[in-house]
C-alpha cells in the first residue's frame, strides 16, 4: 500500500554534506513516525533520526546530534535527512521507513514500511 522511495545518496569526503530524500506514495495517515535508520556491513540497522508526523517532534542519535537535521514537507509527502560534518563512521546504506508508535520513534521493530535505500559513503 505505502511505498518509499529513498535518493540523494552518494560517496563524499569527509566534512562534506549530502542531503537525502524520502518520497512516498500511498496511504500514510496511519504512520505516527518516519525516519532515517542505517546499517553498516556486519552491524545492525540503527535509527538515526525520526519525527513525529503530527506533532513535529524530532528524535536523534547521540552521534549525529548537531550534524544531521531531520525535516518533512507534507505537501509532498516526503521526508529529508540533512547531513553535514560527515566522518567515514557514517558510512552505510540508509534506509527511510515510515510507522512506529509515536510515543518514542527510533525504535527499528516499530516500523512497518522500508523503503529500499540509499548507499552512503563518506572517505576520509
Amino acid at each position: 500500500q505505502v511505498q518509499l522511495q529513498e535518493s540523494g545518496g552518494g560517496s563524499v569526503q569527509a566534512g562534506g554534506s549530502l542531503r537525502l530524500s524520502c518520497a512516498a506514495s500511498g496511504d500514510t495517515y496511519n504512520m505516527l513516525c518516519m525516519g532515517w535508520f542505517r546499517q553498516a556491513p556486519g552491524k545492525e540497522r540503527e535509527g538515526v533520526a525520526a519525527i513525529f508526523t503530527f506533532g513535529n517532534i524530532t528524535y536523534y542519535t547521540d552521534s549525529v546530534k548537531g550534524r544531521f537535521t531531520i525535516s518533512q514537507d507534507k505537501s509532498k509527502n516526503t521526508l529529508y535527512l540533512q547531513m553535514n560534518s560527515l566522518t567515514a563512521e557514517d558510512t552505510g546504506m540508509y534506509y527511510c521507513a515510515a510507522g512506529g508508535r509515536g510515543g518514542f520513534c527510533l525504535i527499528r521493530d516499530d516500523y512497518s514500511m522500508w523503503g529500499q535505500g540509499t548507499q552512503v559513503t563518506v572517505s576520509s
